[in-house]
């Protein structure tokens, strides 16, 4: 087990056995009833976080600590858990706030009091920051009330809080025996679906497009390939020489990023589903489904879903989309945005939609009856996903059968 002990003012687990190994998570914890000092929903910059602000630029500066995954401030009942990056990329990486660290530490400041450092550098530059910080938050309080309702649905929820808060989710670690993990056969069948394979190069394995003789038009990024040949000029592409040197290349790594940015909307979608479905007791979940082919018969109503309903808030949405995704929420996020990219070559509407994949050997949705058969690319991805259990927690309700859950997918970033 990973170590947790007390530093002299904060709480720390390291990445290793000991606490000579690396710090991976820093955490401030402050008393139940200090709530001058602790974070709330309502107001960030406080001295918890600009306490976690000061101790993630120490180790990051002065031990040259590159392995923190996560910081966490937390009054023993609230817990707001931070992304590392987010304080790389709002304070380590900011030339002039670094600077002002540096000089207090090295006591070039009217005093080295660590209070000079929360009050006059950290809170004055917190307070400019006009982007959010996201933070995964909870209360512990909420789960004492849970303990009332049936086990099956309890142990749910404190599964959940239990692998949130264990040293393997904390330091990124897989589980052994995890089964929310990403694995290979739903991994191989994703690549098969966007029109990628991996293949071993000597002793590295990597991601690239099928070769010629197996490559499928129906596949994303086939299809992606043959619309931008036809849409677009690669001259309307304002970074067009990051793609390439041929015009080859240049149209494949576009449209591979374009693949990837569609397929991240429709995991993170598919995720919110298994959600909404959990969140409404899996009373009249039919209602709460909306990523299936009875709903999305097109490309053109994904391009809708994505940026006609998730991205504008309900009372704003077009009256074609207002009562057929009714139960869908708004969701204030950059991800259903038209990207820069999208804007100067095409979108997921353009795709053809008429086009048919193969279904892959061995593929989930192959019930050993049927030979060759196909389905249009949206009816493949729809049916795989549909498939695979977004919401257990490893076992299928009434079955027994062992389920494969992915609330954590992505972890394939090397695609």
């Amino acid at each position: 087990m990973r170590s947790i002990q007390r530093m002299l003012k904060d709480l720390v687990i390291h990445t290793g056995k000991t606490n000579k190994s690396a710090v991976g998570v820093i955490i401030e914890a402050k008393r139940p009833g200090n709530k001058n000092e602790m974070i709330s929903k309502d107001k960030l910059n406080s001295k918890a976080f600009q306490e976690l602000v000061l101790y993630y630029l120490d180790e990051r500066i002065n031990e040259k600590n590159i392995d923190i995954k996560y910081c966490i401030a937390t009054n023993i009942y609230e817990w707001f858990i931070f992304d590392a990056s987010f304080f790389d990329k709002y304070f380590y990486l900011n030339k002039k706030f670094v600077k002002q660290y540096e000089e207090w530490k090295q006591g070039q400041k009217v005093t080295s009091d660590t209070n000079l450092f929360y009050n006059d550098i950290a809170r004055p530059y917190i307070d400019s920051i006009e982007e959010e910080i996201p933070a995964a938050y909870f209360d512990l309080r909420e789960y004492v009330i849970d303990s009332e309702k049936p086990d099956e649905e309890k142990d749910k929820n404190f599964i959940a809080l239990y692998k949130l808060l264990s040293p393997f989710h904390l330091l990124r670690i897989p589980f052994s025996d995890d089964s929310n993990k990403l694995d290979e056969k739903f991994y191989k069948e994703l690549l098969h679906i966007i029109g990628l394979e991996e293949v071993k190069e000597g002793s590295k394995h990597i991601i690239r497009r099928k070769e010629l003789k197996n490559r499928n038009a129906g596949s994303l990024i086939e299809n992606a390939i043959s619309k931008l040949s036809i849409h677009y000029s690669i001259d309307r592409v304002s970074d067009s020489v990051n793609y390439g040197d041929t015009n080859e290349e240049k149209n494949f790594n576009i449209a591979l990023e374009l693949c990837l940015t569609w397929i991240n909307r429709i995991l993170f979608l598919k995720l919110l589903e298994a959600q909404l479905v959990i969140y409404h007791k899996f009373d009249n979940s039919v209602h709460y489904k909306f990523l299936h082919p009875g709903m999305l018969k097109d490309f053109d109503e994904l391009f809708s879903l994505f940026h006609h309903v998730l991205a504008v808030p309900e009372k704003e949405r077009d009256a074609d989309v207002k009562n057929k995704f009714r139960l869908v929420p708004y969701l204030n996020s950059t991800l259903f945005e038209i990207s820069q990219l999208e804007r100067e070559t095409i979108d997921i509407s353009n795709l053809n939609d008429s086009l048919s994949l193969e279904i892959m050997k061995n593929s989930i949705l192959d019930d050993g009856k049927a030979k060759n058969k196909s389905l249009t690319s949206l009816e493949y991805i729809l049916k795989f996903l549909d498939a695979y259990d977004f919401s257990s927690e490893g076992m299928e309700e009434g079955s027994g059968r062992k389920q494969d859950s992915y609330q954590c997918i992505g972890s394939r970033k090397s695609i």
